[in-house]
């Protein structure tokens, strides 16, 4: 099929979204189809077999777009309607493929046009902004409503979690939903690089965290957790990867008052095909994120590092990780700490979840696991397709 993918991110960047994005779309057109994929302006230009990138105009004052709602992505949104529509004029597509709040979007389209579309879901939207902007309950409600709408419209909907399949079929049980969680990113990275010791001068466990350093990805959980580890009586040193400048400069300030900086390591960003590298240093993974329903892209990475894994027990998390292969712990900061306390300490149990980890990816979040759900639900949507062309 000719599909049309509206990516409403930079792209390429090394960073969750733009990341399954790129992996949907080298999939796809690995399997014939031919796709244009709509991008925000910024990003790293990238070539992919089959696949043709389009931007919309850069405009003065929208650089540096970052995830989440902003004023910023409103506006970069709106440009991406605006050029979606220019190119659905140009082009004959089969297909919509529509990622997170460019579904509103395809909707639009389909009643213009009477395109088809598929609403990729890596969030519930409603809830996101619910949760960064409390007090928008009557924004909320409007935006719950035209979710349900999308779904409803859709040709079928993709969620990249539990929570989210089980959403979507609620609010529309005679769509076909398919469940295409995330991917272990690491392969054939390199293997060797800055080794972390070394460089910082450190000795003793490391604990270490990777990803953004967002308020809902549980940091001041963490720093707070981690500040109580010398009332066990235990040392240990905390690494986290990742974050913008801003963000460093008030967790690093934190540190101060926790009276912990001489035992946290802020690296900053690193490049994703490194990932594998940075993850084999530490002795512990975490992941201490307090809110959302999505599984956050990093667990399928630490699960596949042989290293063991602490989570918050929130649904973000128990969806993909269970006891068998993971430490999981409250989001209460002296339970946190336990739990920490526990991997630490009990060298046999860090072995076990991490070889028990590293199976359970191999078996259901590998790539070809990926290739073969996203192929198989989009032959039906192709044989859909052509089957109501023939009824017309």
């Amino acid at each position: 099929m000719n599909i049309l993918v509206l990516a409403p991110q930079p792209f390429f960047q090394n960073r969750g979204t733009p990341i399954a994005v790129r992996l949907l779309v080298e999939e796809l057109a690995a399997a014939g189809h031919d796709i244009d994929l709509l991008a925000f302006h910024e990003g790293q230009d990238v070539t992919i077999p089959s696949v043709s990138i389009t931007r919309i105009p850069a405009m003065l004052g929208l650089s540096n777009v970052g995830p989440g709602f902003s004023g910023k992505k409103v506006c970069c949104d709106a440009l991406l309607a605006m050029k979606s529509v220019g190119l659905v004029l140009r082009h004959r597509y089969d297909m919509i493929h529509a990622v997170e709040e460019s579904v509103f979007i395809a909707l639009g389209l389909k009643k213009l046009f009477g395109l088809p579309y598929v609403y990729d879901m890596d969030s519930c939207l409603s809830r996101q902004l619910k949760d960064k902007y409390g007090f928008l309950e009557k924004e909320t409600a409007i935006l719950e409503w035209f979710e349900k709408i999308a779904i409803r419209c859709s040709s079928g909907v993709i969620a990249v979690c539990r929570s989210l399949e089980e959403m979507a079929l609620a609010l529309a049980p005679d769509k076909p939903v398919l469940r295409l969680e995330d991917i272990s990113l690491l392969g054939s990275g390199p293997e060797s690089g800055e080794d972390i010791r070394r460089e910082y001068g450190i000795s003793g466990p490391i604990v270490m965290y990777i990803g953004n350093l967002e308020s809902y990805q549980g940091i001041d959980l963490l720093l707070e957790s981690f500040a109580l580890i010398d009332h066990a009586a235990v040392k240990a040193n905390l690494v986290i990867i990742g974050g913008n400048e801003k963000d460093i400069a008030r967790y690093r300030k934190k540190t101060g008052q926790l009276q912990i900086r001489d035992r946290v390591y802020f690296l900053g960003p690193r490049p994703v095909d490194q990932l594998g590298w940075y993850l084999r240093q530490a002795d512990i993974l975490v992941s201490p994120r307090i809110q959302g329903n999505n599984t956050p892209m990093k667990i399928y990475s630490y699960l596949d590092s042989g290293r063991p894994v602490l989570a918050t027990r929130l649904p973000t998390h128990t969806q993909v990780l269970e006891d068998s292969i993971a430490m999981l712990a409250s989001t209460d900061s002296s339970e946190f700490m336990q739990a920490m306390v526990t991997l630490i300490l009990d060298a046999e149990k860090r072995s076990q979840l991490a070889s028990a980890a590293a199976e359970r990816v191999k078996k259901e979040f590998s790539r070809p696991a990926f290739r073969r759900k996203l192929i198989s639900f989009y032959k039906d949507l192709e044989n859909e397709i052509t089957h109501s062309r023939r009824c017309v």
